[in-house]
């Protein structure tokens, strides 16, 4: 197999020698250590971002401003005595952390995290004397990577209760499974829209399509990217949709009978998938390192922007957690069956249809009058079925 079908980084496109080997080490050093020490400062933001919004004090002790005290939290729990329940599945058991960490650090390999993107460059860097991607590896079909990275997670949690061996925990493994079908069909639909208006798989070919501000934010209308970012949101168990860990119903959830590493390795993969799943983010609907060149090379002000987008979304992530209380469940299903696969799929039609009547040379207003019109009929059938299928659950329960 190529190297080409592997990836379509230029390092590798031609002679692989000690030198490309080397520079691929570095990337994959740089890569994971940025992921680990983001997702560090994103601990420690998160618990001093609520405390200001909620007018507690915060971390404060353990390095300057608290900065260190995710680290001395991690050391701790690293010295902990490691439990495993008497009724376990031992391997099962042991595994499950793992499945859980290792998808967010592979999905965060094909996001472009620098480059210049201007007049087609592709984002392009020379480094030791070879053109290369500040991105560990650009496979042709990167977003579906992303996509399958997102799916195998949920089985670190769904494990993780089952071989727990108690009734709680296999409550929160069961509902993380319903949670990740219903919320995995709007998440890839509106990645289809994505792939629609950028007519490439690959996360550099996506990035490269937003040059210049053509930004698929506004591009497929904004609604694809709100459907992302709440089914996103519901993937990777983030609040008001963390119902997985319900304290209140599960006692803790999936990770209940989980002690000393293995529960840090959880704790540090939940904050990690909200790092990752910025990362991702800015690539689909903001520019990724898209933006203003001003004094210096264009591949820094890439990383900058790139970084400062990241920033701005989670700082997102934690306003809403620290705003809105937590779904019921039948909210949550309600939610994602109900709202959010019929818009990114009626969505993702008028946006077909709107392509379609470029193509083919036809009056785009009445395009989008006929769409919305047949969308709006659509939705109003919907319901009607829905209030039909209440109203008569309702009558045979007052006839029972």
């Amino acid at each position: 197999m190529s190297p080409s079908v592997l990836a379509v980084d230029p390092l590798l496109s031609g002679h692989v020698g000690l030198a490309v080997v080397l520079i691929v080490l570095l990337k994959v050093l740089l890569v994971f250590a940025f992921l680990l020490v983001a997702t560090m400062l994103m601990i420690w933001f998160e618990r001093k971002l609520i405390s200001d919004m909620q007018n507690r004090i915060g971390p404060n002790r353990a390095g300057p401003f608290g900065l260190l005290q995710t680290l001395a939290d991690g050391i701790k729990a690293f010295f902990k005595e490691d439990l495993i329940p008497e009724r376990s599945d031992r391997l099962v058991f042991k595994l499950a952390p793992f499945l859980s960490v290792v998808p967010a650090m592979l999905t965060f390999a094909v996001i472009p995290i620098g480059g210049n993107f201007a007049n087609g460059n592709r984002g392009v860097v020379h480094i030791f004397g070879h053109d290369t991607y500040l991105q560990l590896a650009d496979p042709p079909i990167g977003i579906l990577l992303v996509l399958v990275m997102s799916s195998i997670a949920v089985y670190g949690i769904m494990l993780a209760g089952w071989s727990s061996g108690s009734k709680y925990p296999l409550l929160g493994a069961v509902r993380a499974s319903a949670q990740m079908v219903s919320y995995e069909a709007a998440l890839g639909l509106s990645v289809v829209a994505v792939v629609l208006v950028s007519g490439t798989l690959s996360t550099n070919g996506i990035v490269t399509s937003q040059h210049t501000w053509h930004w698929n934010l506004w591009v497929t209308g904004v609604v694809p990217f709100i459907v992302f970012f709440i089914a996103g949101t519901a993937e990777v168990n983030r609040p008001p949709f963390d119902l997985v860990e319900a304290e209140q119903e599960l006692v803790g959830g999936f990770h209940t009978e989980y002690s000393g590493i293995r529960f840090a390795m959880f704790y540090l993969a939940e904050f990690m998938n909200a790092v990752t799943f910025a990362a991702v983010i800015t690539t689909l609907f903001l520019g990724g390192p898209n933006g203003p060149r001003l004094i210096g090379p264009g591949w820094l002000w890439g990383v900058i922007w790139f970084f400062l987008k990241l920033f701005v979304l989670l700082f997102t992530f934690v306003w809403v957690r620290a705003t809105l209380p937590r779904f019921r469940y039948d909210q949550l299903m309600d939610l994602g069956w109900k709202t959010m696969i019929p818009l990114s799929l009626g969505w993702l039609l008028l946006l077909i249809a709107v392509r379609v009547g470029n193509d083919q040379g036809w009056n785009l207003p009445l395009v989008l009058v006929i769409s919305m019109a047949v969308l709006v009929a659509a939705y109003g059938l919907m319901v009607l079925a829905f209030r039909t299928a209440a109203r008569n659950r309702l009558e045979s329960e007052v006839s029972a």
